[in-house]
């Protein structure tokens, strides 16, 4: 494992200093943090450090990093490079971030350990300098050359060892408080609520990126599309079954799961009228809509076998105007084999009427198996546009094919280590923690992968329709499993990984849980459980950031 590195990708002001920052990288622990390119703003200056290093028990290190070829003439430092040979002043820039960084964190509220133990340093990775190198006001011990990038991590620590008359080094906390302050990850309700506002918008502007997917199946009839999580298949359902309706035909828009269909019902409400689908909901409130009588939630064979016959056999008998001219299947992996022929009956022409299903194989969490019993043109999705870079990296190893991270970076997902069986517990203190944070209820899930949240189970014996009207509520957050989340998403998700009710779905179901949250998703739970589940790759990933055990 490395170090910490914020941002995620960060702009670099020359190669030299790129390969500096990456070998730093490298040789930290994982406990410390590197800062890039972090702006610092007053009345008097704008100013930017290259390089923070904050390191736990150590202290933290401002590094002015100079790429090119640099040289001290005459009492002046100089950089060549790109056939440029201009003046710098690397000592006194280092020396400024190094003081600006200590007033940003006394005026900081999140900051409480006081003046940190601090260093300012030059890096002049592409340059070797002579033996003899010897400046008032920049001694040996606190410049690196290029014969110092290989052991970079080394001689940082030897330089904040070195200083005088200096507090006390930073604690983890202290460094997580650091983190809190320069990347932002506890700002004020107002601004979080604007930058998630400005994230959903950068991410629905990508979405609408994939409408020329649409274009270009125009004229194909029954297609289906493939992608992983995040690719926008719920997105390009709604928008497919509105070009469908729009051109006049009769359109259902359906899926599986109970929560998908209230959101895609509110979706579709939203539409101009001649837009809107004649039928959107589930599969199987539709032929309960034909009359099939309801069944039991505890009833299996009710809803795989008898009402998908039932409906098959009354779709046959309506009067071609009360069926569909195309159909539009959005998690269309959940439906089981059995169900393809109800939906094919549905339609006016059941041999060339058009279908268009999305799928993501990867979500395929429930026992039943099937697939589409028509021949389909496969169109594959290979861009994550929803999540974060941290979060799409978390998950991607578990998706049925690489896919390119097209969404923004963000802060490092949570994982909280406990034990399995406190996991609901331990999710619980961490939802908590969000909502005190300034994240409004509304942003917010708590979801489980094995048993039920307690709170899940009391709502939902009001029923699943008023269940499912409370994730529209903003007078608290919402408490779901993982098997009826597919589809939706918040931008914050804790997830309690609390055991599985199938190991044989269990790979499936952490891939649906890790990837709902769009910007903030924290894990608690074993990692050994996750990293059998998972693999190594995802365990790997989440215990790069990982917080102290819970207690």
């Amino acid at each position: 494992m490395t170090a910490r590195r914020y941002p995620d990708e960060p702009v670099y002001g020359s190669p030299a200093e790129q390969l500096f920052v990456e070998a730093l990288q490298e040789n930290l622990p994982d406990d410390a943090v590197l800062f890039c390119g972090q702006r610092f703003s007053d009345r008097r200056q704008d100013r930017e450090a290259d390089v923070i290093v904050a390191w736990p028990g150590i202290g933290i290190a401002v590094v002015e990093v100079k790429g090119g070829s640099v040289s001290l003439r005459e009492g002046e430092w100089h950089q060549v490079g790109g056939g440029l040979d201009k003046v710098i002043h690397p000592v006194d820039q280092a020396r400024t971030c190094k003081y600006l960084l200590r007033d940003y964190l006394d005026r900081h509220p999140r900051w409480t350990a006081g003046n940190p133990r601090l260093v300012h340093l030059v890096a002049l990775p592409a340059t070797t300098l002579p033996p003899d190198f010897l400046v008032p006001d920049l001694p040996r011990w606190m410049v690196l050359d290029k014969t110092d990038v290989p052991h970079a991590a080394s001689r940082i620590e030897d330089a904040l060892r070195r200083v005088v008359d200096q507090p006390d080094p930073p604690l983890p906390q202290d460094v997580d408080d650091l983190v809190d302050c320069l990347a932002g990850t506890a700002i004020p309700q107002q601004d979080l609520l604007a930058d998630l506002a400005e994230r959903e918008a950068a991410c629905d502007l990508l979405t609408r990126d994939q409408a020329d997917v649409l274009d270009r199946l125009v004229y194909l009839p029954r297609v289906e599309v493939r992608g992983g999580a995040g690719s926008g298949k719920t997105w390009l359902a709604v928008e497919k079954a509105r070009r469908l309706a729009d051109e006049g035909k009769r359109v259902a828009l359906m899926c599986y799961s109970r929560g998908l269909a209230e959101f895609l019902v509110r979706r579709v409400g939203t539409l101009r009228r001649r837009e809107r689908p004649a039928y959107v909901g589930t599969f199987h409130n539709l032929g309960i809509g034909w009359g099939v009588p309801p069944g039991s939630d505890d009833d299996s064979a009710y809803w795989e076998e008898f009402l998908p016959t039932q409906m098959e056999s009354i779709a046959r008998a309506l009067p071609e105007g009360e069926r569909f001219d195309a159909i539009v299947i959005d998690e269309a992996q959940d439906f089981a084999e059995s169900w393809w022929s109800a939906v094919l009956a549905s339609l006016r022409d059941p041999e060339n009427g058009c279908l268009y299903v999305f799928a993501d194989e990867g979500q395929r969490v429930f026992a039943r198996q099937g697939r589409p019993t028509l021949d389909l043109v496969p169109i594959p999705l290979d861009e994550n546009l929803r999540n974060t870079k941290q979060i799409a990296g978390t998950f991607s190893s578990l998706a049925p094919s690489q896919m390119r991270i097209r969404g923004q970076s963000g802060v490092p997902v949570r994982f909280v280590p406990c034990a399995t069986e406190d996991a609901v517990e331990v999710a619980d203190d961490e939802a908590v923690a969000l909502l005190e944070g300034g994240w409004p209820n509304e942003a917010v899930a708590l979801l489980t992968t094995g048993s039920r949240h307690p709170v899940q189970a009391e709502r939902q014996m009001a029923g699943q329709d008023v269940y499912w009207s409370s994730f529209w509520d903003d007078e608290d957050l919402f408490y779901g499993h993982v098997l009826g989340f597919k589809g939706l998403e918040r931008p914050a998700v804790v997830l309690a990984v609390n055991g599985f009710r199938d190991e044989a779905r269990a790979r499936e179901m952490l891939y649906v849980g890790l990837s709902r949250a769009r910007d903030l998703l924290v894990v608690c739970g074993d990692v050994e459980l996750i990293r059998r589940v998972g693999g190594e790759a995802v365990a790997r990933r989440l215990t790069a950031g990982q917080t102290e055990p819970h207690a």
